[in-house]
């Protein structure tokens, strides 16, 4: 059985909606009408993003500096 990928994201909820973007694409958020709705919007985004589709996509990345 292969291991499940997974990724954080961050979410809040704003007058009635969910709200949330994926850690490492902070640029891009996302909404839904409950917290499932807003995971499964989540996902298509990730695919969307990780695609290869979409040209000039940002990513969150960090930098040792020492």
């Amino acid at each position: 059985m292969p291991a499940m990928e997974s990724t954080k994201y961050i979410y809040w909820q704003d007058q009635g909606q969910w709200l949330g973007y994926l850690q490492d694409y902070p640029d891009y958020w996302t909404q839904g009408e409950s917290l499932e709705d807003l995971q499964v919007h989540l996902r298509d985004l990730y695919f969307d993003l990780t695609s290869g589709e979409i040209p000039g996509v940002r990513k969150l990345a960090e930098l040792t500096l020492r």
